[in-house]
């Protein structure tokens, strides 16, 4: 049975061979065409920004199929780089002669199939390189294939979770729409009930800077912290906002349409999040190295995102109440002045490092979820490096 399994490609009938190759590379055409379609129409419709965060994707995927090759290229000269056998005892993810799991049947069960994979993915030439030297390889062909797939599943996931932050942004921002054609229709019919509403939501973007106690930086931080749960971007802000970079930007065009631009920039923005860059792949790397037993790195770390996520929610909230506070200072007979957009407020006066926050927090999450799935379906629930099921619930929460 072990020889049929490991059947050589000159021992494979031409048909099946011919069968298998037809279906993969129909797969990768489909899949090619289909991209490239998409750009046309892209194109077409004029969504340039989609069209580079597309691009952008093709080049992580070119990305991706590089370093697929060159796993599969170097992986028998990795797998003959021989280590002396103590060194594999130090930071491993999982100790399979403690205990509970020595005597597990299902474990013994899947170290047996471990081993059974171990033999027919190795070849004899390269057991037989290190075992004289009283040695082991630096990584089997075993798991060269598992992180092969791993970081596969990574880049799937990540992919995924941009895309799907892209159409969960467009709908909230696409909410924003009927204020911004109830704005174009007042200035159109100049109703006197529409201009009474627009003074109304004056006043209440007012209250943002009012009272005594907001102008205290931790109470101020502690409202926008809270605010961020519930109606984070109200009405009154959307018109304030909108007035604010009207007048700074394009003050000759009271009828600019700023939802067109808030839709242009959230396909902007698209374009930054939905790669993978160096620092993001170097996060990887330290996390497989931190990934040791008994420490605990996949909980310590799901509460990462959440935390950043809640930090960059407060602060966005903050910038909103400081730019309030700064147009109510500059009132001319209690007529609150015109929001000032800056970026003084931003973190070193840099809103791109929002940007970068949101970015990574995509990736870790990313990365959680996608770890956590490759765990279950290469090893199942029951493995070592699923933890305890105290650590696994809070993890799959936080994600």
């Amino acid at each position: 049975m072990a020889v049929e399994e490991s059947r050589l490609l000159q021992e494979t009938p031409t048909w099946i061979t011919a069968g298998v190759s037809f279906v993969i590379i129909l797969i990768s055409l489909c899949a090619e065409r289909a991209l490239h379609r998409l750009g046309k129409l892209l194109k077409r419709k004029g969504q340039d920004a989609l069209f580079a965060a597309l691009e952008k994707l093709k080049e992580e995927l070119m990305l991706l199929g590089f370093i697929s090759l060159m796993l599969t290229v170097f992986q028998g000269v990795i797998s003959r780089i021989c280590i002396p056998t103590d060194l594999i005892s130090h930071m491993l993810p999982c100790k399979f002669h403690h205990g509970s799991e020595a005597s597990n049947p299902e474990h013994q069960q899947l170290l047996r199939e471990n081993t059974i994979r171990r033999h027919l993915l190795s070849s004899d030439l390269t057991k037989d390189h290190c075992a004289p030297k009283g040695k082991v390889p630096l990584l089997t062909i075993e798991a060269l294939h598992q992180l092969h797939i791993f970081i596969f599943v990574l880049a799937v996931v990540h992919v995924i979770f941009c895309a799907s932050t892209m159409v969960l942004g467009g709908l909230r921002i696409r909410q924003w729409k009927s204020w911004e054609e109830s704005i174009q229709r007042g200035k159109r019919e100049k109703k006197p009930s529409l201009l009474k509403e627009e003074a109304k939501h004056r006043e209440i973007f007012k209250q943002r800077a009012s009272g005594y106690w907001r102008r205290s930086a931790i109470v101020s931080w502690v409202i926008s912290f809270c605010t961020q749960f519930y109606n984070s971007v109200s009405k009154s802000d959307y018109i304030a906002l909108r007035q604010g970079f009207i007048k700074a930007h394009c003050p000759s065009h009271p009828d600019f349409n700023f939802h067109k631009y808030m839709m242009r920039t959230l396909q902007a923005d698209f374009k930054k999040v939905v790669g993978i860059s160096m620092f993001l792949w170097m996060f990887v790397i330290v996390f497989l190295l931190l990934d040791v037993e008994g420490w605990h790195t996949y909980f310590w770390l799901s509460f990462l995102p959440l935390g950043l996520l809640l930090l960059v929610g407060a602060k966005l909230e903050h910038i909103i109440t400081r730019l309030a506070q700064d147009a109510l200072a500059d009132q001319v007979n209690h007529e609150m002045a015109a929001v000032k957009p800056s970026d003084e407020y931003f973190w070193f006066h840099r809103p791109g490092i929002v940007l970068h926050l949101i970015h990574f927090i995509l990736f870790q999450n990313s990365f959680e979820i996608a770890f956590f799935f490759w765990i279950l379906c290469t090893y199942g629930f029951h493995s070592c490096m699923m933890e305890k099921y105290g650590y696994i619930i809070p993890r799959l929460i936080m994600g």
